[in-house]
């Protein structure tokens, strides 16, 4: 049989079972006949089920292949196998043959987890696409406004899109050039599951016993902007509205792409000073993409002003819980939620007066 874009003419040196944990196991049956060149009943003893099973998921990958995330997913696998790092001696050969990961492998189990979950979410919203271009390293998540004019929300790295694609949990709606995908119904039971696995850890706080600040990591906890966001008043009319949400993951996506995630929990006047004297933490250089985020930030933060900023900063940004940030901020039970919307509020109309600029890719 034959495989799309694999070469059997040279030796798989690394095992199949070296690959990721997370690469599906019917990925795994597929490269071990097409890139290890087994017999499907080889395969099939090897993992302790029917050839007739080895056979379908093999079928099941090859048709797969026109998926242009699916396929170049599984040839850098299946090159990762082929191509192991030249040894400089036979010895060293038989170690690194016998303990080296493989090389250029995709992203670790929690990694791809902590950093999938976040986009699945974005495109659970109402026609949300993830859109993939021809050559191009980077994916982008958008979604239509009111007007139904595609807004950029989030960007992702391309092999992490192709992981979600050979995972199943996205699926391609319009192939071309410019290609897009949804979320499936496995991308929706995964998500389930991630939260459900979340919901069971227990709660933390952002600081220390000693004061020092936990980095928060992002897109594993859900936003207490879109927990707020189900809410509604007596009429049905929910809390936030849909753009209020929205600005709320701008600003989100503006922090880490600033690369403040590392920052200290300090207060917005704190970060503001941080940001204009260039004294944040890690390299003094950062690159545009970096600097362009941190710019859109600091004029974000002086147009709220103070208290508005603060509570923005500490549950967009943060993620922080609105309990939380009023406890800390000192502020009467029940005020935050009041403040936090209109803090949104004025949020929005900022980035409207923006334009097309915090859409920009950089």
């Amino acid at each position: 049989m034959s495989a799309k874009g694999c070469a059997t003419s040279v030796k798989v040196l690394y095992p199949v079972c070296r690959l990721p944990d997370w690469v599906p196991e019917g990925a795994r049956l597929y490269l071990s006949h097409v890139a290890a060149g087994k017999s499907l009943r080889a395969v099939a003893r090897d993992y302790g089920c029917h050839a007739s099973t080895v056979m379908r998921q093999v079928r099941r990958f090859e048709n797969l292949r026109d998926d242009p995330l699916v396929d170049n997913a599984l040839r850098k696998l299946d090159m990762a196998l082929r191509a192991p790092p030249k040894p400089s001696s036979a010895t060293e050969y038989s170690l690194m043959t016998a303990q080296s990961p493989l090389p250029s492998a995709p992203h670790s189990v929690p990694d791809l987890e902590d950093r999938a979950m976040h986009y699945l979410q974005e495109l659970t919203a109402p026609k949300a696409v993830l859109i993939v271009a021809e050559d191009m390293p980077k994916a982008v998540v958008t979604r239509e406004d009111a007007s139904g004019i595609p807004q950029r929300v989030a960007i992702l790295d391309r092999d992490l899109a192709e992981a979600m694609a050979l995972k199943n949990w996205i699926t391609c709606r319009k192939q071309g050039r410019v290609s897009s995908y949804v979320i499936s119904s496995a991308g929706r039971l995964a998500l389930r599951d991630h939260r459900a696995a979340q919901a069971s850890l227990p709660a933390c706080r952002h600081d220390g016993e000693d004061g020092t600040p936990r980095r928060v990591r992002y897109g594993v906890i859900e936003s207490p902007v879109t927990v707020l966001s189900r809410r509604r008043d007596k009429s049905g009319r929910p809390f936030l509205e849909g753009g209020l949400v929205q600005a709320a993951e701008r600003m989100r996506e503006d922090y880490v792409m600033a690369q403040l995630e590392s920052a200290p929990a300090v207060s917005a006047a704190e970060l503001m000073h941080m940001l204009e004297t260039r004294t944040v933490p890690g390299p003094n250089i950062a690159p545009p993409g970096t600097a362009a985020a941190r710019t859109r930030i600091l004029r974000l933060l002086r147009d709220l002003g103070e208290g508005l900023s603060d509570i923005a900063l500490r549950c967009c940004c943060r993620l922080e819980g609105v309990e939380s940030a009023e406890n800390a901020m000192g502020w009467s039970a029940r005020s935050g939620k009041i403040v936090l919307r209109i803090a949104l509020q004025r949020m929005s109309r900022h980035y409207a007066c923006l334009g097309d600029e915090p859409m920009m890719i950089g």
